[in-house]
């Protein structure tokens, strides 16, 4: 009886930690089929040969073999995270490896849940300030429209991370955020500091642009899960159209 107990306790343990690691790679960017391998080979290192997984952008189901109980995780937010992507991996391979139990894989995925791994909100606005200027650069703007676009750049992303930390409304965001680009953009010309309103806008609004989304879309796409290619495809094309709209109000408007 004992001994089913701690059976019992154990095939617990192995589901929340499959389930913590799934729901800690889709919660950092990883792709589908990623979350799945993980989840199946840790489970393969407690013994558990015939595990299945279900991931989609929103959720993720693991089944372990036998009378083993279904569990389900739900994801409310994504966001990328590359970094707990690779520490999760680095656990995963630990526990296959066996230099860790499994006890120890769910205190490590613990801590690394409640982690901020993320580069502090000046890092992010400087780095997004470099990207913008650097693309105009890319798509053959004027060295003129270099510092406008930094500029306009990293005030579009720091529009967008206080619009979304207080509203929780990602696509809003995006859309409010764009806005306030293409009028900044709009004025800067106006007054003669820029030069090139198309190239400003256009490198302004590369850091918004959810570039890891679609590839993982694609990815996804390619190895055949549909349901979460198209659910990261569809959320891709709300933000192009987020962007794009804000941008398109402000010509309108003023054009």
């Amino acid at each position: 009886m004992v001994k089913g107990n701690e059976q019992v306790k154990h095939n617990e343990l192995v589901l929340k930690t499959c389930l913590l690691a799934g729901k800690i790679m889709m919660q950092s960017g990883a792709e589908t089929y990623r979350v799945e391998d993980t989840i199946s080979r840790m489970a393969l290192a407690c013994d558990y040969p015939d595990t299945h997984s279900y991931s989609t952008p929103t959720g993720i189901i693991v089944s372990l073999e036998g009378e083993n109980p279904t569990r389900l995780v739900r994801i409310n937010t994504r966001s990328t995270d590359l970094e707990k992507v690779a520490r999760v991996n680095q656990i995963s391979r630990q526990l296959t490896s066996g230099d860790i139990t499994i006890s120890d894989a769910f205190q490590r995925l613990k801590s690394l849940e409640k982690e901020n791994l993320s580069f502090p909100i000046f890092v992010q606005i400087l780095a997004a300030a470099i990207a913008s200027a650097s693309f105009l650069i890319m798509f053959k703007g004027t060295w003129l429209d270099f510092f406008p676009a930094f500029f306009i750049g990293g005030f579009g992303f720091t529009s967008f991370y206080f619009i979304d930390h207080f509203t929780k409304v990602k696509f809003f965001a995006e859309f409010m955020a764009s806005f306030i680009i293409g009028l900044l953009s709009f004025f800067i010309v106006q007054f003669e500091i820029g030069h090139e309103i198309d190239k400003i806008i256009i490198g302004s609004v590369m850091p918004l642009v959810p570039g890891l989304l679609i590839t993982n879309a694609v990815r996804d796409l390619m190895v055949g899960h549909f349901v979460s290619g198209l659910s990261k495809g569809a959320e891709a094309l709300l933000t192009a159209f987020a962007i794009g709209a804000g941008v398109a109000i402000v010509f309108a408007f003023t054009m």
